[in-house]
């Protein structure tokens, strides 16, 4: 037995306690927030892959309206996007809630960003070792382009986060999330998605009718 997933798991634990217990105030200030300026549904769940591809539910604050068309289709990303949403996602404030995923053991503090169940089924082959480990809040893509990466690269940095993850991957992806965070690079919600799909296994309308959010980030 490996002893660095004990001491990993251990870490997720302590770690993501000490962030809910000191986030406290943060968590009510942005609860209250997307109530009043964004919807009457501060948080979203969406189901998305976990560890051996385990259907999880991973919580989110909403940074979307909840826009419909006259057919009652949801409108558009970049039409439902509100300017304070789009601040929360560039400080990253809206994964707060993943941090009980984390206590939970859905997550992981680092590894590979849970992804709709919708994609993690049209993955290729090649990519699908990524769930062989608890998805993160941050990871090694995260910290080499984020939003920007096209879905191969993400991909591909995923399977080499699998195939090498030990303490000191984890500790450079760590502090070097700190660096990415305070300077919101990446975190641009210009790109449209499907500009970075070159895997096509984007399922736009499948994902965001189940929760009327924005599925897209990470």
């Amino acid at each position: 037995m490996k002893i660095y997933p004990i001491f990993k798991r251990i870490f997720d634990i302590f770690f993501s306690l000490s962030v809910i217990l000191l986030l406290i105030p943060v968590f009510i200030l942005e609860y209250i927030i997307v109530r009043i300026f964004i919807s009457d549904k501060a948080f979203f769940v969406q189901k998305r892959g976990g560890l051996n591809e385990r259907v999880i539910n991973v919580y989110k604050f909403k940074t979307m309206k909840d826009g419909f068309d006259k057919n009652g289709k949801l409108l558009p990303d970049h039409l439902r996007m509100s300017k304070i949403g789009n601040i929360l996602r560039k400080i990253s404030v809206d994964e707060i809630p993943q941090f009980i995923n984390v206590l939970k053991g859905d997550m992981s503090v680092i590894g590979p960003r849970p992804q709709p169940i919708e994609m993690i089924n049209a993955l290729p082959p090649k990519f699908k070792p990524r769930s062989l480990v608890r998805p993160g809040i941050t990871g090694l893509a995260q910290v080499n382009g984020r939003n920007d990466l096209k879905f191969s690269e993400k991909y591909t940095y995923d399977i080499e986060y699998v195939k090498n993850y030990c303490f000191w991957m984890d500790f450079k992806i760590f502090f070097k999330t700190i660096y990415v965070v305070l300077s919101t690079k990446g975190s641009s919600f210009t790109t449209n998605v499907r500009d970075l799909d070159d895997l096509n296994i984007w399922s736009c309308y499948n994902v965001e009718k189940k929760d009327g959010n924005d599925a897209s980030k990470k």
